[in-house]
């Protein structure tokens, strides 16, 4: 079985690159639905992001 080290190396680099992708959203500064509005672009981009790492 030669290939676990590389499947457990690739799983290693896509757990950081999705760390480093979480980092990136900021916290609303409102507690209110309308705090969360100018934030709906940046999660949808980081979920088609994690789907596409994931895959």
């Amino acid at each position: 079985m030669p290939t676990t080290r590389l499947e457990a190396f690739s799983d290693g680099v896509i757990a950081i690159i999705i760390t480093i992708m979480v980092l990136e959203m900021k916290v609303p500064h409102g507690t209110d639905a309308a705090a969360l509005r100018p934030l709906v672009p940046v999660f949808l981009s980081y979920v088609l992001s994690f789907v596409y790492v994931g895959i």
